[in-house]
């Protein structure tokens, strides 16, 4: 931010401290700040009121990646791309194509780009096949998933299409998740395989992201309804000293006015 000092006086907005958020979640991913300097930097994000309040709060952390670029800016810049677009990436190399789980399990999570076909074979064993924050290699995906005497998770975000085309024998394909409408632009998830004597489960969550800001919301929330009460608190107590809406120096004007003329009268 610049030092100039009118700019420091200007008033923060909302998006103003989210990007001040944003650059401290991912010091606490980074390993820059332990969870209780977040926290506190946290709530004194959300009750900055000006850029000034705000500078301090990031001045020793990098601004995405680079120790150069200012904490806060005076420009409104666009928001980070969160669009579904963003998320497809045709023509890149897919981070994983299958997995295996034999008497034991796996796990594919976090950034990772999912192919156009996905295979996972799970015997007396499981895995997991997190898409929430996951990149796509085209707009529709197919996770083709064999499960015998085992199960596979499969957890798409809110906004994704789910198709379940699987056969189960003894056992079972998660049918709940499907008939929910894709948000535009979204990809589309077909689930497909066979389980005998397993099963394959389709959960949809928030992605962890999104979980964190529901927290800083709530968060936001409770430091604004306490702010609410302490100013309630104390405009009552000032109601309980002056009922009559008189300050004290007020009344001693008056008193002062009333015992001089007393006294003016008494001499005559």
């Amino acid at each position: 931010m610049t030092d100039d000092a009118s700019a420091r006086d200007l008033r923060a907005s909302d998006a103003d401290r989210e990007r001040v958020a944003e650059i401290l979640r991912d010091a606490l991913a980074e390993g820059r700040l332990d969870m209780e300097e977040f926290e506190e930097r946290l709530d004194a994000t959300y009750r900055a009121r000006t850029y000034g309040d705000l500078a301090p709060i990031t001045r020793d952390l990098p601004g995405h990646g680079t120790a150069s670029v200012p904490a806060v800016s005076l420009a409104k810049d666009p928001e980070r791309g969160g669009d579904w677009g963003s998320r497809i990436v045709r023509g890149d190399e897919p981070a994983s194509t299958w997995a295996v789980a034999v008497m034991s399990g796996f796990q594919r999570k976090g950034h990772w780009t999912v192919p156009r076909r996905f295979n996972c074979f799970a015997f007396w064993g499981g895995g997991e096949i997190d898409l929430r924050e996951a990149y796509f290699a085209d707009r529709e995906i197919v996770i083709n998933a064999v499960a015998i005497m085992g199960g596979v998770d499969v957890v798409v975000p809110p906004g994704v299409e789910v198709v379940v085309r699987g056969v189960g024998v003894m056992g079972g394909f998660d049918h709940r998740e499907e008939g929910v409408p894709g948000e535009p632009g979204a990809p589309r998830v077909v689930v497909t395989g066979l389980a005998f004597w397993g099963g394959v489960g389709v959960q949809r969550k928030l992605p962890r992201s999104a979980k964190q800001r529901l927290r800083e919301e709530r968060r936001r929330q409770k430091l604004e309804r306490g702010e609410e009460r302490r100013r309630e608190v104390e405009g009552s107590r000032h109601d309980l000293h002056d009922p009559l809406g008189l300050n004290l120096h007020d009344r001693r004007d008056r008193h002062r006015g009333g015992s001089g003329g007393h006294g003016r009268d008494s001499d005559r």
